[in-house]
């Protein structure tokens, strides 16, 4: 697995070794003592989440104020903007993010320990997101940023023109300025 860091402390890219022929392939998506070594924590996870979307839906920005999640995120059909936004207060990059390019082609996945949110645009006509969680679903914690906050200013890469497909609760996001954050 060959790990590599993001713009943001502690949002790591992870490539795993894909190992092809013939017949198709083989990967190893995940190993919690690699895991545990590569990002230098003790995270366990305890829920594995599956979506599946259509060409410019925006899932996001989530994030739960307790019960806190991190996230280890990975496509298996499609291809996806996924981001992640450092809301925790002490730290050098609160407020910024970074967006990567997550697809069943390039097998990447996304590390996004709890104090962030987190949300993603789907580029391909269908995507499969998968992602595992530190923690369980709290609907009474969860919280949800503005895709389009200004403060923030993701860089969502839309044809000109096209606005994204949101659920009513993404639509309804705060702004950052008002949104709860993390210590």
């Amino acid at each position: 697995m060959d790990i590599q860091p993001t713009a943001l402390d502690d949002v790591l890219i992870l490539k795993p070794q894909v190992f092809g022929d013939h017949r198709g392939f083989f990967l190893e998506s995940f190993n919690q003592k690699l895991f545990a070594e590569t990002t230098n924590s003790s995270w366990s996870f305890v829920q594995d989440n599956h979506s599946r979307s259509t060409q410019y839906i925006l899932r996001g920005l989530h994030y739960q104020t307790q019960q806190t999640q991190g996230k280890l995120v990975r496509v298996v059909a499609g291809e996806i903007f996924d981001v992640a936004v450092d809301l925790r207060r002490s730290s050098p990059t609160f407020g910024q993010w970074v967006g990567e390019i997550l697809s069943a082609e390039n097998n990447h996945q996304l590390w996004i320990p709890p104090g962030f949110a987190h949300g993603f645009l789907v580029l391909s006509p269908v995507a499969d997101v998968l992602y595992k969680v530190t923690d369980y679903y709290a609907p009474h914690y969860e919280s949800s940023l503005r895709w389009d906050d200004p403060s923030v200013a993701i860089t969502w890469p839309l044809p000109p023109g096209v606005q994204p497909i949101l659920s009513q609760k993404d639509s309804q996001g705060f702004a950052f300025p008002d949104a709860p954050n993390f210590p």
